[in-house]
């Protein structure tokens, strides 16, 4: 499992001109899944993600309640090492992925998260306003 996580301003995510999900102050995670990747891993990832601090003063999502917006993002498991075209054969196939990003979404939840997300295998249009700018890679 790996994941980019951003502080930002604000950041949402459209599909078809509708808003389904949207956060000021927090975090963007744009989140991976490869084949290997368990439910114990979903959690993990969402601990740390919770717990990292990356905000100002070294605080965490955790400490100061700030939103998380989780976007799945299938393409940060591309393989560009050869040629121009990116393989996409790490990334685990929709249904092994949308168990284990909600897994994440879940586990933020039961934490006492305040998570947004994306929707799933749909055409998203993300923005978002970086603050810092501050952009973590985490792979598990």
């Amino acid at each position: 499992m790996r994941a980019v996580v951003q502080t930002v301003g604000r950041a949402s995510v459209t599909v078809d001109g509708e808003v389904v999900g949207a956060i000021t102050d927090g975090l963007l995670v744009l989140l991976g899944v490869t084949h290997t990747d368990t439910p114990e891993l979903a959690a993990t990832m969402a601990r740390k993600v919770h717990e990292l601090r990356i905000l100002d003063d070294e605080r965490s999502a955790a400490d100061t309640g700030a939103p998380i917006l989780l976007v799945s993002q299938f393409t940060l498991y591309g393989d560009t090492r050869k040629g121009r075209r990116p393989s996409w054969t790490a990334a685990a196939p929709a249904e092994v992925a949308e168990p284990l990003v909600t897994a994440v979404v879940e586990a933020l939840r039961a934490r006492g998260a305040t998570a947004e997300t994306g929707r799933f295998r749909a055409h998203m249009l993300v923005e978002s306003v970086n603050t810092g700018p501050r952009t973590l890679l985490l792979d598990l």
